[in-house]
């Protein structure tokens, strides 16, 4: 019984160490804003990958490296916007300029909650391959997973949803316990967020320029001026 405790215990201590104030999703009924600690001390980076407290950390992507433009979304997996975005306005932008090759896509995750971490933690659990397929799911499910009854129970949903992508028992233990890899989303995340100016989720930086959520019209519209098409 002890061994099923202890992703739990080492997540909390984790983000204890780590200074973070963690607040409920319940309670994000509105565009959930934040400010990014330590903005001095940002740093910038073209690089693919990001090396974060010796861990490097991988940029999950999708479409074509040769697409000619990168649209990158910061989004949170407690994030009700972010739901209702993947769900209304992510499959039709993935059907029609992700699968094309159109466009370059970027996920990047914002960390308003402990939760969150997570759920971060058990995507990426299952590699690149899978990891928006997870992400997907995830979403779909928020509305049942974060408001599940206790600490516990949020994590056996989690759970649940890394075994249905085919994720055994102990590897879900040990992505969710993994308190080096927890550090390092934590502080990669300030970083991006900080160096990209991002207030609100979900937000995207489309060729180099911020823009605020939008509705698929506005998104498609924005892509194809851009393309020039």
């Amino acid at each position: 019984m002890l061994s099923r405790f202890l992703p739990l215990l080492a997540v909390f201590i984790v983000a204890l160490a780590a200074g973070y104030w963690l607040t409920q999703p319940a309670s994000l009924s509105k565009t959930t804003e934040f400010e990014v600690p330590f903005a001095a001390n940002a740093e910038s980076s073209s690089a693919s990958n990001k090396e974060t407290s010796g861990l490097v950390i991988t940029e999950m992507v999708l479409g074509s490296e040769n697409a000619p433009i990168t649209v990158i979304e910061y989004a949170s997996f407690t994030c009700p916007h972010c739901a209702k975005f993947h769900e209304e306005v992510y499959r039709p932008l993935k059907k029609n300029y992700i699968d094309t090759n159109k466009i370059k896509f970027v996920f990047r995750e914002v960390f308003f909650d402990k939760y969150g971490m997570w759920a971060s933690l058990v995507a990426r659990c299952a590699g690149p391959e899978k990891f928006f397929g997870m992400t997907d799911r995830i979403l779909k499910t928020q509305n049942t997973w974060t408001r599940a009854e206790s600490d516990l129970a949020i994590v056996g949903e989690l759970r649940k949803i890394g075994r249905l992508a085919g994720l055994d028992r102990e590897m879900l233990q040990s992505c969710l316990a993994d308190g080096d890899k927890l550090r390092a989303l934590v502080g990669w995340y300030k970083e991006n967020a900080t160096r990209d100016k991002i207030k609100s989720t979900p937000s995207f930086i489309i060729d180099g320029k911020s823009y605020a959520n939008m509705s698929y019209e506005e998104f498609s519209k924005l892509l194809d001026e851009k393309l020039g098409s």
